[in-house]
């Protein structure tokens, strides 16, 4: 278009500048496609981002608007401010991780264009060539300064805007840190990674692990590719863009992302476009469809590592919202798999050694009780719910000489592995004690000091060992209890008729490992069909109820007690941890019988020889009543030795004692200490072979203490057709 020549004379600067944009402005659009043009050959990058190419068009009609309205204002007036699309431009360019210096360089680059354009023009309506001058002047003036005040607010609105994403980032990585790993558990841990996550940075969160993690029994490097998910969590309800399930196993195909991410562990930022959808992200056409609706476009595999492991895969997907991940979005999401990587690996390791500790103290615990007449048994053992793993805790029932049986209930202090295998030891040298029939608090001296012993052999950075104890036994023939206690809570003892207004009088001593502090044995009488309870104290203490509650509670239950001891052991379960235990608990309950006193047979003893023969006599009859003559002869054979050497070798009283329960049981005591022991006779002596005759028609035989002298005991088998007389009555 052509105008005729206007003179300039009068007519200054501004105004040219004024009719310069009028005659522009009908072609604002124009003039924006051709910068665009421009910029699309010098700065390409700006169109890779299809929200960034839709922004660029608006925005650079805005300033070119902006800046000729400059030109139409008056002489003096200030630069306007960046339009808001700008601002807008330099907030994407924020969110997309861009440097807002190639924005900076496209303004350049657009300025210089649209100056050279307003040059032609202005040359086409004037041809005095000093007014082009003067004009280019202040055009290169008012437009420089227009760019400058527009790149500081951009920059500003770049800046807010990284330190506003920098916040969020800061935030949600002090969430994760808050709320992943609050327990140590791996599919918990797992579900919060994947609900923290889906909050604000993706809209699907999935994390994979190796089946070997998964296992209890430990487990190093996977050997195979299958992995197992165990958490996924969406924005969406029932997780529509997930073609797997919780718990289902699956493998990604081979030479796939996550193959080489999990080979490799390095992370990927995947883009996905709306017609590309790889096998791993959609293995099937009509789920790729699903993916397709949703708008998926970005993807991050994140390897979770832990200490030389790599424990599966996490993956975070972005379909609701527009910005796709960028390389501070995979930094974000690294650092938060890591710190989730750790937890599961502590919760992996845990759970390994709390399945081994309770494996281990399972297998040391009595499996099942020998079933004898002295006592019925019920028990229970529960491990502790809380972190601090499975502890020490123990119980026994172990059958000793002449019907009696003794009770155990023991707590080493610690958890672990260690308390566990340290438990079996003292559970260990508690039978080896009991079987050569220590007195409750003589046991527990000896218990003592190997205590005392496995605290020299430990290391300083192992701790100390401690324990505590309390070892009980029960007679059903004179139905008295005798036990001593090393720091463990007492028994509680219920009569047939009413519960105790107060416990035994049960000097409690000095827990094991103290070493040079003396024990104590109480003894009192039970009635036939008494309860005796021995615990360690997570039964009845807890973090939110003291002892006495705990004492009350349990009083309470037993008052009403049912018949079946296992189901006395469920109501005191039930009432006193309604919840997982913070302790380990073990729970022995026990029901009292007395021995029918036709089934014990008793002969006081002269220290005269002569009375050998008056003992076999008093043992054939006995034999006699009870139907057991097939046993005479070897009953007659062991009394006759036992008796000899009591008389020749013991001191007065001395008596014979015969006991019908699911043994026989010959038992000579004397006042003497003297334990008489096995020997090797040789040819020409005359005596050494008592014993040797009486371990060989016994099934056991041994010698038991006490205060006033010593017992000698063999016990033979019944004859099978004899069994039932061995029952109480």
């Amino acid at each position: 278009m052509t105008f005729p020549y206007i003179r300039t004379m009068g007519t200054d600067v501004d105004a040219f500048l004024g009719q310069l944009a009028r005659h522009l402005r009908p072609q604002v659009e124009n003039l924006a496609g051709l910068l665009l043009r421009r910029l699309n050959g010098e700065a390409p990058e700006l169109w890779e981002d299809p929200d960034i190419a839709a922004l660029t068009l608006e925005e650079t009609a805005q300033h070119v608007t902006a800046l000729l309205d400059l030109l139409e204002a008056r002489p003096g007036a200030s630069a306007p401010e960046a339009p808001p699309t700008a601002l807008d431009m330099g907030r994407l360019y924020a969110r997309r991780g861009i440097p807002v210096s190639r924005l900076l360089r496209a303004y350049r680059l657009g300025h210089l264009s649209l100056l050279e354009q307003m040059q032609t023009e202005a040359t086409r309506l004037t041809g005095d060539w000093h007014m082009i001058h003067l004009a280019s002047m202040r055009l290169v003036a008012l437009g420089f300064d227009y760019v400058d005040r527009s790149s500081e607010e951009v920059v500003a609105a770049h800046q807010e805007e990284r330190d506003r994403l920098l916040q969020r980032r800061l935030v949600l990585t002090d969430r994760a840190s808050k709320r992943i790993g609050t327990t140590l558990d791996v599919t918990r841990t797992a579900e919060e990674l994947a609900e923290v996550c889906t909050e604000d940075f993706a809209d699907l969160v999935t994390v994979d692990l190796f089946d070997s993690v998964l296992d209890e029994t430990g487990g190093g490097s996977p050997e195979a590719p299958a992995q197992h998910r165990v958490a996924q969590h969406s924005v969406l309800d029932g997780c529509p863009e997930s073609p797997l399930r919780v718990g289902e196993t699956h493998a990604y195909p081979d030479d796939s992302e996550p193959v080489r991410a999990l080979a490799t562990g390095r992370s990927v930022l995947k883009h996905i476009t709306g017609t590309e959808m790889p096998p791993w992200v959609a293995p099937s056409e009509s789920h790729g469809r699903v993916l397709r609706d949703l708008g998926l476009h970005s993807v991050l595999l994140v390897p979770l590592h832990a200490r030389g492991d790599t424990l599966g895969l996490a993956q975070f997907v972005r379909h609701r919202t527009s910005v796709p991940f960028d390389g501070d979005d995979l930094l974000l999401a690294q650092e938060i798999v890591s710190r989730a990587a750790v937890s599961i690996d502590n919760a992996r390791r845990y759970t390994h050694e709390r399945s081994t500790a309770l494996t281990l103290q399972r297998t040391l615990l009595p499996r099942h009780t020998v079933r004898q007449s002295a006592v019925e048994t019920a028990s229970r053992y529960l491990p502790a719910g809380s972190r601090a793993g499975v502890g020490g805790d123990w119980y026994d029932v172990i059958p000793l000489s002449g019907a009696r049986v003794a009770l155990v209930v023991g707590d080493v202090v610690g958890r672990g592995l260690r308390a566990a295998a340290t438990m079996g030891r003292l559970r260990t040298a508690v039978r080896a004690f009991a079987d050569i029939d220590l007195m409750p608090d003589e046991l527990l001296t000896h218990l003592d000091d190997v205590v005392i012993r496995m605290q020299r052999e430990e290391s300083p950075d192992e701790g100390e060992t401690s324990a505590t104890c309390l070892y009980a036994i029960y007679d059903p023939v004179s139905r008295r209890c005798s036990l001593a206690s090393a720091g463990h809570v007492p028994p509680t003892v219920v009569t047939p008729s009413e519960i105790s207004d107060a416990l035994p009088e049960v000097p409690i001593g000095p827990p094991l490992g103290l070493g040079g502090l003396p024990f104590e044995t109480a003894e009192f009488e039970l009635p036939e069909d008494s309860l005796l309870v021995l615990h360690t104290d997570g039964l009845i203490a807890g973090r939110t109820r003291d002892v006495d509650r705990g004492l009350a509670t349990l009083h309470d239950i037993l008052t009403s007690a049912p018949d079946s001891l296992e189901e006395i052991c469920d109501r005191l379960l039930a009432a006193l941890l309604p919840g997982r235990p913070a302790d380990d608990v073990a729970l022995l309950v026990a029901r009292t019988h007395a021995l029918d006193p036709d089934h014990v047979a008793t002969m006081d003893l002269p220290s005269d020889p002569a009375a050998v023969s008056g003992a076999r006599r008093f043992a054939s009859d006995v034999l006699a009543t009870w139907g057991l003559d097939d046993l005479s002869f070897t009953t007659e054979l062991v009394v006759s030795e036992l008796v000899t050497n009591a008389i020749r070798y013991g001191k007065s009283p001395v008596q014979l004692r015969l006991i019908l329960q699911s043994t026989l049981t010959c038992e000579v005591s004397d006042a003497s200490s003297t334990a008489p022991h096995l020997r090797r006779a040789r040819i020409y002596d005359e005596g050494g072979r008592g014993l040797l005759l009486v371990a060989q028609c016994a099934e056991r035989w041994g010698t038991r203490h006490s205060r006033e002298g010593k017992v000698i005991w063999a016990e033979q088998a019944l004859p099978a057709d004899s069994a039932s007389i061995a029952e109480v009555t």
